[in-house]
C-alpha cells in the first residue's frame, strides 16, 4: 500500500467481499483497508513492539460523548489502572497534519483529560504533553515509552 516512516511487520491483508481488509489485532477482527487504517495497523505495532505498550492496555475505536455527539478516537493508551493517558489521532500519509489534526485531538481530550496526544499520518509523528497547571502542552522530540507515559507506581 504505503511505505511509511514506521518498521514494518507482517501485516495480515486480505479479500473479502471483493475488497481489501486488514487484520486489527486488538480488536481481533478484519477491518476494510483504508490509508488511514494502515497508519493505524503500522502506529499501534510500533507501540506494542518498539515502545513496549502492553497490547491489553491499548484500545482502537473509543467511543465517546463530546457535547451530545457520538465521536470515537483513532486509539487510546491507558495505564495499569485503566486510566486513558494518552489519545492516538491517525491520517492518512497523503494527508498533511495541521492544527484542524491537532484541534479535532484537542476536542476529544475535553472528555478524556490524558498527559499525551499523538498524531500520526505515518510519515510524520508528533506527541506533545498536556500541562493542565498552565493550560499549555509541550511537544515531544519523540514518542515516548510506555514506562514514559505513566507514573513509575504503575509499572510491574
Amino acid at each position: 500500500m504505503f511505505t511509511l516512516n514506521l518498521p514494518q511487520y507482517p501485516i495480515k491483508v486480505a479479500e473479502q467481499n471483493g475488497r481489501k481488509v486488514v487484520f486489527d489485532e486488538l480488536r481481533r477482527k478484519y477491518v476494510a483497508l483504508t490509508p488511514e487504517e494502515w497508519v493505524r495497523q503500522h502506529f499501534v505495532h510500533y507501540l506494542v513492539e518498539h515502545k513496549g505498550y502492553p497490547q491489553g492496555l491499548v484500545a482502537n475505536e473509543i467511543s465517546l460523548n463530546l457535547n451530545g455527539t457520538s465521536k470515537r478516537c483513532d486509539t487510546v493508551v491507558y495505564d495499569r489502572n485503566a486510566c486513558p493517558r494518552a489519545i492516538v489521532e491517525y491520517k492518512a500519509p497523503h494527508i498533511e497534519i495541521t492544527q484542524k489534526v491537532f484541534s479535532q485531538i484537542s476536542r476529544y481530550n475535553m472528555v478524556l483529560h490524558v498527559d499525551f496526544l499523538i498524531v500520526s499520518n505515518g510519515l510524520r509523528h508528533y506527541c506533545c504533553r498536556m500541562d493542565y497547571a498552565t493550560n499549555t502542552c509541550r511537544f515531544l522530540p519523540d514518542i515516548p515509552d510506555y514506562k514514559e507515559l505513566c507514573a513509575p507506581e504503575e509499572m510491574p
